[in-house]
């Protein structure tokens, strides 16, 4: 990938459109046909465990989800809903920019599935999960 900077943009505004996504603080680093890639950068507020300071799981699996759907959109197909969510922790989230990076395994006309891989500052994985999206039409 290597979008161009107005393409980036657009896709930055479609996902600023969501109240929740504009808090994530989620920026679009990179986007193509069935691919995704964003940061997030850490918040105090996503803390779970303050002793050593780790990010809730529930963050990261709602990145997983909706990078999946981003990623099932930019193929321009429309998906309506997630259908399943299958979330792998490799490593505890701590304090540092997150990148996640999401890829269509299949573009269906009745359901889509996505994979994502979160990375930590270090580029070591930490978790990952496949989404299923009910496809419009």
């Amino acid at each position: 990938m290597s979008a161009p900077q107005d393409e980036i943009a657009l896709w930055q505004e479609r996902i600023d459109v969501s109240p929740f996504q504009r808090w994530l603080g989620l920026q679009v680093a990179d986007v193509g046909d069935g691919k995704i890639c964003v940061t997030m950068p850490w918040k105090d507020e996503f803390i779970s465990n303050p002793t050593p300071p780790t990010m809730h799981g529930g963050i990261l699996a709602s990145l997983i989800d909706l990078m999946g759907l981003y990623c099932v959109l930019t193929t321009g197909s429309l998906s309506l809903a997630t259908v399943d969510l299958r979330v792998d922790y490799h490593r505890p989230a701590g304090p540092g920019t997150l990148r996640a990076e999401a890829d269509i395994i299949k573009l269906g006309s009745k359901v889509s599935t996505a994979e994502t891989k979160i990375f930590g500052e270090n580029g070591k994985l930490l978790a990952s999960g496949r989404g299923v999206y009910l496809m419009a039409g």
